[in-house]
């Protein structure tokens, strides 16, 4: 599964909004919404903010 249906996954499992997930991952709302929109990509440096963050929120569960 690519990384950012992972992310999408656990933002709706968890009823976290896309504001709310972009403020955790230091990005802004567009951002998140393009990638999820499959209208834009994230860079390396965001890319490893996902995994750390999904790793981080698989450990708790």
């Amino acid at each position: 599964m690519n990384l950012i249906k992972q992310l999408e996954e656990y933002r709706l499992k968890n009823g976290i909004s896309q504001q709310k997930l972009a403020k955790i991952l230091g990005v802004g709302y567009v951002t998140v919404n393009r990638w999820f929109m499959e209208r834009g990509m994230p860079n390396k440096i965001k890319t490893y903010r996902i995994k750390k963050f999904l790793e981080k929120t698989s450990k708790k569960f």
